[in-house]
């Protein structure tokens, strides 16, 4: 899978991992990746709710270090 970027987003609080989810994402390419890093417990909530209203697709997630990797295909929106 080719990352094109990836948010470091450990030790923020919602709605902020989101918000710089969706601030990253808008510039890619549809079918891009992009990786979000994020320790706080309302982003595995948070982060498939955006994807799914927002047409993108929730790849993976995998637990790293205390943390949550989310791994986000840009839609075609």
């Amino acid at each position: 899978m080719d990352v094109k970027d990836t948010i470091d987003a450990r030790g923020l609080l919602c709605p902020l991992p989101v918000l710089k989810l969706r601030k990253r994402i808008k510039p890619l390419n549809s079918g891009d990746v992009i990786v979000l890093e994020a320790d706080d417990p309302a982003a595995i909530v948070d982060v498939p709710h955006f994807c799914a209203e927002a047409g993108h697709d929730l790849v993976e997630m995998v637990e790293s270090d205390g943390a949550t990797l989310y791994h986000i295909r840009k839609g075609n929106a």
